[in-house]
């Protein structure tokens, strides 16, 4: 397991991308979007991981009601797993709240699901999955 990525919320993709770009010296490395979720994103390489940053297609998305109740900011953390199923069956056997029992398609020919905050000390992880 390590860390996939850092899922930050912002307003506008472009210019969100552009302070990374410019004042970190960060590059760009993919974009997408995920209508399910109403969310269009950019990853951005730092080491190992990346920088996701979400901007929000639809006000209703989960990213549109995080920007319009906290603001631009930390949203996740992602982890990147080898079978997400079986760590789903894990965590719900040892009593771990998730927001998603099952995998659901996520940006990258991925596989997501997120665990509640309320069983992870007020921090939203997601788990993916490449592949398949």
């Amino acid at each position: 397991m390590k860390i996939d990525h850092i899922g930050i919320a912002v307003k506008t993709l472009s210019e969100a991308a552009k302070t990374y770009e410019d004042t970190l010296g960060l590059k760009r490395s993919s974009e997408d979007q995920v209508e399910e979720q109403g969310v269009r994103l950019a990853m951005l390489d730092i080491g190992e991981s990346r920088l996701e940053l979400l901007e929000p297609t639809r006000p209703d998305s989960p990213i549109g009601k995080f920007l319009s109740k906290r603001g631009e900011g930390l949203h996740h953390i992602a982890l990147q797993v080898e079978n997400i199923e079986l760590m789903l069956a894990n965590l719900k056997a040892a009593g771990i709240r998730l927001i998603d029992e099952k995998p659901r398609s996520g940006a990258h020919n991925s596989r997501v699901a997120f665990i509640h905050p309320s069983s992870t000390h007020g921090v939203l992880l997601e788990l993916v999955q490449y592949g398949e």
